[in-house]
């Protein structure tokens, strides 16, 4: 990288020093300044970690696929994709950078520093994928795969059935469909907040009993699964039937 590395200091002494993360991961870099990069938040300004993000992003869900697949030589297709999106999600994500420590050393500009954006799941799920871009970048695609499936190793080994990680759009969609009722129909009803951080609100409709839910989340797709669990709770209610439980992304 030819970007200078007075441009890339952090002005914090809080911040702790990139090096010490590279030692935990087992990684010596021949360029430190991408490790640099890829621990700053974009609201540190222009020189960011978002494209080393959408690199890092890539190597994770291909590496993933690539275990659960070796792992797991019987289950289906579907099996495979719930168990990757279990492991990808961002939750997911932040408690892996957590174990690192990855908080203690992003530069955050001043507004989510005082917000306590070291803390976040989604600047802690950005970076940890930006660290594995990086890597990638550095030390190839060898060492970046090798240090990703030291990382999600535990989660890997001790994964739920795949038929519990369901997401509440696909169970509401079974639990209609197996009474042979009208799929249910979602209509964004209001959006609010800054453009980076907008929260979506959807409501999901049922036509067979005029049923409504209203779900909130940082994206559409979030809103429409928290509207779809909470039209289940509804209709649990309502039948006494519970369809399988599941983990969603509602936020």
């Amino acid at each position: 990288m030819s970007v200078p590395k007075s441009s890339l200091k952090s002005t914090s002494p809080l911040v702790g020093e990139p090096e010490r993360l590279a030692q935990l991961l087992g990684i010596e870099f021949a360029e430190s300044d991408l490790l640099v990069m890829a621990l700053r938040h974009r609201s540190a300004g222009n020189l960011n970690n978002e494209r080393l993000e959408f690199l890092g992003d890539a190597i994770l869900n291909l590496v993933i696929a690539d275990r659960l697949y070796a792992l797991h030589p019987d289950a289906a297709e579907g099996a495979l994709s719930r168990w990757r999106a279990s492991v990808v999600r961002e939750e997911t994500l932040a408690t892996v950078a957590r174990g690192l420590n990855l908080g203690d050393y992003l530069v955050l500009g001043s507004g989510e520093l005082k917000s306590g954006g070291f803390r976040r799941d989604s600047i802690l799920a950005d970076a940890l994928e930006a660290t594995i871009g990086a890597v990638y970048l550095d030390q190839g695609f060898a060492v970046a795969k090798a240090m990703v499936e030291r990382l999600f190793a535990a989660l890997l080994e001790n994964l739920p059935d795949a038929a519990s990680l369901k997401d509440p759009k696909t169970r509401l969609q079974e639990f209609l469909q197996s009474g042979k009722l009208d799929l249910p129909t979602y209509e964004v009803t209001d959006v609010r907040g800054q453009a980076h951080k907008q929260v979506f609100e959807v409501t999901c409709r049922l036509t067979h009993n005029q049923l409504t839910s209203v779900g909130r989340g940082s994206s559409r797709r979030k809103a429409e699964q928290a509207a779809a669990e909470r039209m289940l709770v509804q209709l649990t209610a309502a039948t006494g039937s519970s369809p399988r439980q599941g983990g969603h992304e509602a936020g």
